[in-house]
This record gives C-alpha cells, structure tokens and sequence, in this order.
C-alpha cells in the first residue's frame, strides 16, 4: 500500500532533502515551544484523538480518477480542530510513524514530506479557513463549510510546494511545468474527497464537543447552537474506536489503484529515482504484520498498532509543554 503524497528515498537531490529536513525541525521546534499552557484538559486529548484518526484515515484510498486513487492528508484538518501549530505536529507525527514503522515515506525524505503533509496543509490551511470564514455566516455551519473548502485548498498548497521544491531538487530532467500541473492538477481532484471528509468529522465534533475546535473558538454559544455535548472522557473513548475502526475496518476496502503522487510519477517518469526503503524489512512495513498470514488480520493488526501510537506520542506531545512549565515554575 502506498498513500498519498508519500515521497520514497530519491525523488529530490540530498541539499534540498537536508534544507527541507532543517526546516521543517526548526518550524515544528518553535510551534512546540510556543504551545505552552496552550492546551487544557479539554483540548490535549483532541490532539491525541486526531493524530489516531488521521493515521487511520491515510490508510483508506478513495477513487478520484481513472486509476488514480487519493486519502486525506488532515493537515487542515487537524488545524480547524487544534490550531495550526498543534495540528502541524500531529500530522508531522502520523507523518515520522509512517516512515520509521511502516517503511511509508523515505527517512531522506521526511522532511519534505513533512512540509508538505503537514506543515503547509495545516498553516496554509488555517489560513485559508480564516479567509472563508468570512463569507460563511457566524455559525457551526459556518465553520463547517469554511473547513471543507480550506481543506480542499490545504491539499493544492501542498501539491505545489513539492513542485516548488522540485524545481531546485529535481533527481531526474523532468520539466518543472510539467510535475506542477499534473501533480496540482490530480490533487485538486483529491482536495475535493479531503473537503467533503473534513466537513464530515469537523461537523460531528462541533456538534459533540465545540468547545474544543479552535476555528469555533470566537463564536459564542449562541451562534454555534444547541448539540448534544458529550464529555471529554466519552468523546476521547470514542473518537479513539471510530480511529480504531477506520483503520481496522474501513481500511480493508481501500482502493487499490497509485495514488496521486505514485500515479505522476509513473507517466512521468520518476519512479525510476526511487530508492528502496531501508526499514523495508520492519515489522509492519507496507501496512502488514509480519509473521501473520491471514491478509485481513495482518492489515488490522498494523493499523490498530499504528493508530494506538500515534494517539499515545499525540496525546502526549500536546500535554509535555504544560508538564514542563509546572516543573520549570515549581
């Protein structure tokens, strides 16, 4: 199983993986240290609860064109719900599990896969859900729709900045012009199942737990209306199963066919830049669980391990700032 926007080793030239890889670190550094105290009790299990879902959601290819298939990147996503800086950290996790456990993604690679699955999706598509934002009205509707149509822009800003870093990358004499449009032009396909996807899951949390989505934060209880609100623990409980069941469940009908990046690479010519992957050989490399047979249960296994970690490293990351300012003060 390969997934979206997932570069192997090889695709760009060792300078720009190494600048990518720098800031990326440096981007994610200061988002980490600037997140102090801003997380309370209400808000840190959400972190947690988002990195599991979009691992599992990753997992799950949807068609968007003949014999091209596309996933949700969440980085907006996770933005709308945490804020930019936490929502970058959480994809970049899903993003570091990915490569480090599961051999999806190169480990040269990683730091522009992080930049353009995490980093730009999230900020650049907080930005564009505060500029939809003011089209919508001041409501949960509002808000919903703003965070499908930023989404669905998240997933072309990251598109173009791989092309952009092709441009002074490139491991291979394919045109810039070229990778752009068909690399923008099959995520924007994509983007549109990211928007309809985040509408889905930003509606259920408002109506569960608004108090907890940052994009809804300056609305007032008024305008995002009544729901049945859950608690923190039940919410946390159960947007951990429905995690566990898209990984465990759902991905079992992932389509087959490349996704968007494999897809280009192919009519394109990059794939033969490609290099293999050096944890190849780990324990759920290629989203399967080694020494288990059975297709179904080897899948489910890897996807309930991966899911559970990244909801534990998310979970925690979101609460170690606070953790270290009380140590720090006391």
């Amino acid at each position: 199983m390969v997934l979206a926007m997932h570069a192997p080793d090889g695709f760009l030239e060792p300078p720009v993986a190494g600048a990518t890889a720098l800031l990326a670190m440096a981007i994610l550094g200061f988002a980490l240290r600037s997140s102090t105290n801003s997380y309370d009790d209400r808000s840190i299990p959400l972190a947690g609860v988002s990195a599991a879902f979009v691992f599992a959601a990753q997992m799950v290819n949807f068609p968007v064109a003949a014999g091209t298939t596309g996933h949700l990147m969440g980085g907006a996503l996770a933005a709308i719900l945490l804020g930019p800086r936490m929502g970058a950290i959480v994809v970049a996790i899903v993003v570091a599990v990915q490569a480090l456990l599961f051999a999806d993604g190169g480990l040269t690679a990683l730091g522009y896969n992080t930049i353009n699955m995490a980093i730009v999706p999230a900020f650049g598509g907080w930005a564009a859900f505060r500029g939809f934002q003011r089209l919508f009205p001041r409501s949960r509707t509002g808000v919903t729709g703003a965070a499908s149509l930023a989404s669905g822009v998240s997933v072309v800003l990251g598109a173009m900045a791989f092309s952009l870093q092709w441009l002074f990358g490139a491991s291979s004499p394919v045109a810039f012009d070229t990778v752009f449009g068909a690399v923008v032009g099959v995520h924007i396909l994509i983007g549109i199942g990211e928007g309809l996807i985040t509408g889905l899951v930003v509606a259920a949390v408002l109506t569960t737990r608004p108090d907890v989505v940052a994009g809804a934060a300056d609305l007032n209880p008024s305008e995002l209306g009544s729901g049945r609100h859950v608690t923190a623990r039940t919410f946390a409980i159960a947007g951990t199963l429905v995690a566990l069941t898209v990984a465990m469940v759902l991905s079992q009908f992932s389509a087959g066919s490349p996704d968007g990046l494999e897809r280009v690479a192919e009519t394109e010519g990059l794939s033969s830049q490609a290099e293999p992957h050096p944890l190849a050989g780990s324990i759920f490399a290629d989203y399967a669980t080694q020494g288990i047979a059975n297709e179904t249960a080897s899948l489910a296994i890897a996807g309930a391990s991966g899911a559970i970690l990244t909801l534990v490293v998310g979970w925690g990351i979101a609460d170690g700032p606070r953790r270290w300012a009380a140590r720090t003060t006391s």
